[in-house]
């Protein structure tokens, strides 16, 4: 497999971060007879600048592995880390302030906001941090320059396809400039071309800006874009 070479620069970058650590998290669902175990000592590292595929069957855990990861749902044991902070020792309030200020999000339908432009989505996501669009690390225009969605600044999300509503989503989740992306299947609507194209785009952003990227996805296609692949089976993990 052949991965998008990295340069001096972006591999500095890159060595700022500490990415993603998971060392033996148990999460179970349920209660009584009906529990399930979603995650079954889960260790996982996932370093600043690799994009890290996720594939299995559904019901396998991956989605828990997200939730676990983006400190949405607390595991029963095990330690999380993002980008060298242990998730389990924070409050809630300060768990939703590191998933404002450390974690980005890509969401299957894009998962904007109705009533914002493309350019209004990624100034909410900054004034939700705090931070004014002036002072943010690289600017919304910019993003979506990047991304290929600059000349739709404008239109609002019934406006785009869902490329392009996606392509608008990934330049959301990346303008907090995050340590941790990660992705739940990004090519479930889109066409093979789409799909590579956004992928592709993944891939480049994780290797230039250092960050650690974990994408869930069923599209066996766009692997050959992912630095590992892991399959996940009954809340195993296996590389």
């Amino acid at each position: 497999m052949t991965h998008p070479t990295t340069t001096t620069a972006d591999a500095a970058s890159a060595e700022r971060r500490d990415g993603l650590r998971l060392a033996d998290v148990t999460l179970t669902l349920g209660d009584g007879d009906s529990t399930v175990t979603a995650l079954d000592h889960v260790s996982l590292t996932v370093p600043a600048g690799e994009l890290l595929a996720v594939v299995g069957p559904s019901g396998a855990g991956k989605s828990s592995l997200l939730a676990v990861s983006g400190a949405l749902t607390r595991p029963e044991f095990g330690t999380v880390l993002v980008d060298g902070v242990d998730v389990s020792t924070l409050s809630p309030a300060r768990q939703a302030e590191l998933r404002r200020e450390r974690i980005g999000f890509v969401f299957q339908s894009g998962n904007l906001l109705p009533a914002l432009t493309a350019v209004d989505q990624l100034r909410f996501a900054l004034h939700a941090t705090g931070r004014k669009v002036k002072d943010a690390t690289r600017s919304p225009l910019d993003l979506l320059e990047q991304v290929g969605m600059a000349h739709k600044a404008n239109r609002r999300p019934h406006e785009l396809s869902g490329g392009e509503r996606q392509r608008v989503g990934i330049a959301r989740a990346l303008v907090t400039a995050p340590a941790l992306l990660l992705v739940d299947e990004p090519t479930a609507a889109l066409d093979r071309a789409r799909s590579h194209d956004v992928v592709e785009l993944l891939a480049q952003e994780t290797h230039q800006h250092g960050v650690a990227t974990v994408m869930v996805t069923h599209d066996h296609d766009v692997l050959e874009h992912c630095d590992r692949v892991v399959r996940m089976e009954d809340g195993k993990l296996f590389d």
